[in-house]
């Protein structure tokens, strides 16, 4: 089936510590989603979370500048009801999609890359400055906007 004729009603964003990528990820999807009334559940999670921690401090920024407030998230480690909940899982890097393969092999079928439709894995801007979380958010955006088009 074409993905404009797949039924995608959960999608899943994963990265690794769940408080930069896949955060911004999910807000941004969830906007659009809200903002479009589509009744389309958004997630995020790590494949190796920081759980409970606050989403970092830039990203925080860079999601309140879109008028998007981050300040509730807490980082959750991905798990097999996550992956079987979800219709769609967005990882940001492919060594992510490997990661999945092997520890919840069940979930291959229906994970691919966010920036599959361009061909480029998000760069994880942990611990840099904010010229990479920048970076990063540029190619989240761009890289959503494929799928969007395409859900």
């Amino acid at each position: 089936m074409p993905l404009s004729q797949a039924n995608f009603q959960r999608l899943l964003f994963i990265c690794v510590g769940n408080i930069c990528r896949s955060p911004m990820a999910e807000a941004l999807a969830r906007q659009h989603f809200e903002t479009s009334g589509l009744p389309v559940e958004v997630r995020s999670a790590g494949v190796g979370a920081l759980q409970g921690y606050p989403a970092d401090p830039k990203a925080l920024m860079l999601m309140e500048q879109r008028g998007i407030d981050l300040s509730a998230h807490r980082a959750v480690q991905v798990d097999a009801t996550m992956t079987t909940w979800a219709d769609l899982i967005l990882v940001m890097e492919e060594t992510h999609r490997q990661t999945l393969r092997l520890q919840l092999p069940a979930s291959s079928g229906k994970v691919l890359r966010l920036g599959h439709w361009i061909d480029q894995d998000i760069p994880d801007p942990y611990r840099r400055n904010l010229a990479a979380f920048e970076t990063a958010l540029g190619l989240i955006e761009r890289s959503l906007g494929t799928w969007l088009s395409r859900l």
